[in-house]
């Protein structure tokens, strides 16, 4: 069974070596979305992108998060986030790019990632080579 703990080591092995390949990593996420995490009450998923300046240099943040509630004998205790992101030079065309969606408005998760898809904010990244990836787990 995943666990909170454990979930970024498992969706680290399923992905493998291609954590550049921004395709497979999509598809690896979309069905580690869908498999059940010890404890969770509730899936959240986002997909993000935009241009900011987290790490003192403007770059074009391209992100794939599940978020994790945390409860401690039945308080809640705190979140952690399990990102899949991609880091890019921001060009003027990624500059024009920047939304926030997230799968607690959908009531079936098939349909929230056929919406991602189907926004350019998500095609226009898809096929680019980004300068960095990385696959991390936060507590928020």
């Amino acid at each position: 069974m995943i666990t909170v703990k454990n979930a970024e080591s498992y969706l680290k092995d399923k992905i493998g070596e291609d954590a550049d390949d921004i395709k497979k990593v999509w598809e690896a996420f979309k069905i580690f979305s869908k498999e059940p995490v010890e404890g969770e009450e509730e899936r959240e998923i986002l997909f993000q992108c935009g241009v900011y300046d987290f790490t003192g240099e403007e770059l074009f943040h391209y992100d794939f998060v599940r978020q994790f509630s945390i409860f401690e004998d039945d308080e809640y205790s705190h979140m952690e986030q399990l990102h899949c992101e991609f880091l890019f030079k921001p060009t003027d065309e990624l500059r024009k790019l920047e939304v926030e969606e997230w799968s607690m408005d959908y009531a079936n998760i098939d349909d929230f990632f056929n919406h991602i898809e189907n926004l350019q904010e998500f095609k226009v990244p898809l096929n680019l080579k980004p300068i960095k990836s990385e696959i991390y787990q936060e507590q928020v």
